[in-house]
């Protein structure tokens, strides 16, 4: 873990210098309690950025730094063993955080339309890590499934009563 948690952090230092926003990164490992596994987390020190250079790296609506996650877990990835593959979750202003909550209030309210009505709810623009955020929440709900409908980039997600 300590080589995957190294080679995390220099890859994506390295990355955000070469974007002309040199920063330092941080690691830590936290668990995912839906998942029972733990997470490298590589956090980016925002203190060391300007406000708009911040807000570039998080872009629209989280894009910019769901782009970046998808080429750390792609590229730092790219010759390790699929079972020694590690998963990095990429942090920046509490961004992740504050949309992981955010992601738990709104299946909290779909969750209960769905119970309402008996009707399916389909869930649209949803980044691939979110959607499967929401398939973690739901995977041991009795009452409700999900899956995922469509091709990129017009994927959704859809909440229905479980039968």
């Amino acid at each position: 873990m300590e080589q995957e948690k190294q080679v995390g952090k220099e890859w994506l230092e390295n990355l955000l210098t070469l974007m002309g926003f040199p920063t330092e990164v941080k690691v830590e490992y936290r668990e995912n309690e839906l998942e029972g596994t733990t997470e490298c987390w590589l956090i980016i020190d925002e203190t060391q950025l300007p406000l708009e250079k911040t807000l570039m790296l998080l872009g629209e609506k989280g894009e910019g730094i769901d782009a970046i996650q998808y080429l750390a877990n792609t590229l730092i990835n790219l010759s390790v063993d699929s079972v020694d593959q590690q998963g990095f979750t990429v942090e920046l202003n509490g961004y992740r955080l504050e949309r992981l909550q955010q992601l738990k209030t709104l299946t909290e309210e779909i969750a209960q339309k769905v119970r309402q009505t008996g009707q399916e709810i389909e869930m649209t623009a949803l980044s691939s890590a979110e959607r499967r955020q929401i398939h973690s929440f739901f995977k041991n709900v009795a009452d409700i499934a999900t899956e995922s409908r469509g091709q990129e980039p017009n994927r959704r997600l859809i909440v229905k009563p479980r039968y």
